[in-house]
């Protein structure tokens, strides 16, 4: 069994989002409840919290009359989980690993609620019965697939409503139509090379909405506090940053899509990018492209389209020639590879992607060592010794490489 996630757009009334806020309330309050009588009577199990909700409801039935039951016991596992943990880092740190271990805190917001088994039904002409609010209507763009398990309700800075249904599926064994294999290397410059000598271009999402960004900043910072007119730039501005997040969300989804659908095998490299970001002069770059989700997104699709997706670790790939094993040190300023051994001339992303496919098809995702170089991925000529590549020449290199942009 497989757990999904739907997500989907909620439009309540002026009331019904008075009653939701209040629901928020109430499990905020709940939830600092729990956490200061546990601080107390030293308890972190979530039987234990349940008992004490039915003592907390006593004292103001009216108050928290305004929540479904259900929800209130989910606040009881959220802070369960919250405290587990908690734990869980505290033995991480015993073991040498330097993180912080992070007691519970109280919340001053809450900006979900979970509804986990009870408390809403999905009608018919796109609306939505939630306990205690009411029919909401939804957009409902796709239909839902498998019992539904939990419905959580969020909201964003941007004043939007989501409903987000988790739905249990069966796992059904589905083989790729398509027996084909590609090495994906990611980058700043070009976002992806395939090992097939195709580019993908960085769209750079949010680098070209920078000045919007800049322009909805400096209208807020210029607003008086608590003012109605700094709410409204402030929401602007929050509804820029979530234009980003769609438009980079979208990229991504369609780009993995296409590229579980066309290749059955799948090598990527096994990258920590929370190291990687610590270089300040990369961090902003790096976050803009979002390798992480990308390889999450391939991954999980891989799998649903009867394929494989292979972590390669990334030691060698960039100074190893693809071709003959060779190694040469290569800087970031250095854009092609020109191998002086065997005389291969080509984009260092896509002489990198050659390598991870190579890796992976060797099985040697930890050693790195190539082998079978006999059987080589290029064709030779009879007149020289260089390899037959797409922009042999270092001109049409550069040409491929500034241009970046090649469709799957």
């Amino acid at each position: 069994m497989v757990i999904r996630t739907y997500k989907f757009r909620l439009y309540p009334s002026d009331k019904q989002q008075k009653k939701l806020f209040q629901n928020f309330d109430v499990c905020k309050d709940v939830y600092n409840t729990l956490l200061a009588e546990s601080k107390k009577l030293w308890i972190t199990r979530r039987f234990n919290f349940n008992s004490l909700i039915k003592d907390i409801k006593i004292t103001c039935p009216k108050y928290y009359s305004r929540v479904h039951s259900q929800v209130l016991q989910n606040v009881s596992d959220r802070l369960n989980k919250s405290f587990m943990n908690f734990f869980r880092r505290v033995k991480e740190k015993k073991s040498g690993k330097k993180l912080k271990a992070g007691f519970p805190r109280f919340k001053s917001r809450i900006n979900s609620i979970t509804y986990p088994q009870s408390g809403f039904k999905v009608l018919k002409c796109n609306r939505l019965y939630i306990s205690k609010i009411g029919k909401v209507p939804v957009r409902l763009h796709r239909m839902l697939k498998g019992k539904i398990k939990t419905m959580t309700l969020k909201y964003n800075n941007a004043n939007q409503w989501f409903v987000y249904f988790s739905c249990e599926t069966e796992v059904k064994k589905i083989k790729h139509s398509l027996k084909k294999q590609i090495g994906i290397d990611v980058g700043i410059e070009s976002f992806a090379a395939f090992s097939n000598s195709e580019l993908i271009a960085n769209p750079r999402h949010l680098f070209k909405s920078e000045q919007k960004l800049k322009k909805f900043q400096r209208k807020l910072s210029r607003k008086k506090k608590r003012s109605h007119n700094r709410k409204r730039a402030r929401v602007k501005l929050a509804k820029q940053h979530n234009n980003i997040v769609n438009q980079r969300k979208d990229f991504l989804h369609k780009l993995s899509s296409k590229i579980t659908k066309s290749y059955s095998f799948i090598a990527v490299e096994n990258l920590t990018i929370t190291s990687m970001v610590k270089n300040h002069c990369f961090a902003k770059y790096i976050k803009d492209a979002s390798w992480g989700s990308f390889i999450q997104m391939l991954s999980y699709k891989a799998v649903a389209c009867g394929g494989q997706l292979v972590k390669v670790n990334p030691s060698g790939t960039t100074t190893n020639c693809s071709n003959c094993g060779s190694w040469q040190e290569m800087p970031l300023s250095k854009r092609i590879y020109d191998c002086p051994n065997c005389g291969l001339l080509l984009c260092r992303d896509v002489n990198s992607a050659k390598n991870i496919l190579n890796y992976s098809r060797a099985g040697q995702a930890q050693t790195n060592t190539p082998v079978d170089r006999t059987a080589s991925v290029f064709s030779f000529s009879e007149k020289t010794s260089r390899p037959k590549e797409a922009g042999t020449t270092r001109d049409e290199l550069l040409k491929v490489t500034d241009a970046g942009s090649h469709t799957l």
